[in-house]
């Protein structure tokens, strides 16, 4: 049996998720301490206590939930288990920091720094309200990006996301975006509609974001992974610092291809992947990839010391 360790990202997020990893897992709360002093701030109330509206604003939601991924991974190390249990990591666009965290390439203080540069970044790329993404839902991924394609009209219109083989998202310019629900629907969508988000990922209008990203890679110290990394732009594994960090770059602008990470790891015998952190939101979109993969969670104090006992 080969294991894979995933990393959720963004949309993920939940007030009070970690605090009971905190609670009972003394090296989890030591996490989200060690977060808090990264940032020169209580990130960890805002988690715990705080505004829902506040969590979600793409600066702290970023930190936040690999704050979360890396508390669980606390707990399960706590329980004897390892990142070396793992074949591969694997993250879903932030969550792919996380996962080069959690395999030893960057520092936890290092990442909660780049997350919060990133946030920041991919935040002021695009004015509010001049972008948009739009989940297509019942389009195999050459349809979305046909409609992508025919929604641009000599504006931005890209597939960001390949997330299950029935799930695609579109990012772009506000107008290129709302075409490309209609032209979905059209084509035979099930469903087309806006994500609730604040910015454009993963498409050409992050290019300032990317430039951002760029400047802060080349300052942190990086290590080989402990585990290969499946990188979400090439859907292959990686193990070298520098083209880690090319990837990581082209990964501002570039498409999220977790359809093909999670086909990638069947092929190279994975039947079993682990979901460590807040939600579930993987799991699902790994069922309808590869039924034949057993999906478990580790998102709390309750399933991590399950996994102990398994």
């Amino acid at each position: 049996m080969s294991i894979a360790f995933v990393y959720p990202g963004q949309g993920a997020q939940t007030i009070g998720m970690g605090r009971d990893l905190a609670d009972a897992y003394p090296a989890a709360k030591a996490v989200f301490d060690e977060v808090d002093e990264a940032l020169g701030e209580k990130l960890s109330t805002l988690i715990w206590e705080g505004d829902a509206e506040a969590l979600t604003l793409t600066q702290n939601a970023q930190p936040a939930l690999m704050a979360t991924s890396m508390a669980a991974m606390a707990a399960l190390n706590a329980e004897g288990i390892t990142v070396e249990k793992a074949a591969y990591v694997a993250g879903h666009s932030l969550g792919e920091y996380a996962a080069l965290c959690a395999a030893g390439t960057f520092s936890l203080a290092d990442t909660a720094r780049l997350l919060r540069i990133r946030g920041r970044a991919m935040q002021a790329a695009v004015p509010v309200g001049q972008g948009a993404m739009a989940a297509l839902l019942g389009l195999s991924f050459e349809q979305a990006e046909q409609v992508a394609a025919d929604a641009a009209q000599g504006e931005v219109c890209q597939v960001a996301n390949q997330n299950d083989p029935a799930q695609n998202v579109v990012s772009g310019s506000k107008a290129a975006v709302e075409r490309a629900l209609d032209l979905a629907k059209a084509a035979g969508a099930k469903r087309a509609l806006l994500l609730p988000v604040s910015a454009p990922f993963h498409c050409a209008l992050m290019a300032p974001a990317a430039e951002e990203m760029a400047q802060a890679l080349a300052d942190v110290t990086m290590h080989a992974p402990k585990v290969p990394v499946v990188a979400n732009v090439i859907a292959e594994a990686v193990s070298d610092p520098d083209q880690i960090r090319k990837l990581l770059i082209e990964q501002v602008t570039g498409q999220v291809r977790w359809l093909s990470s999670v086909e990638w790891m069947g092929a190279q015998g994975v039947t079993e992947i682990w979901e460590i952190g807040a939600g579930k939101a993987l799991s699902g979109m790994i069922r309808r990839i590869n039924k034949d993969i057993t999906c478990v969670n580790v998102g709390n104090a309750a399933d991590a010391a399950a996994m102990n006992t398994a």
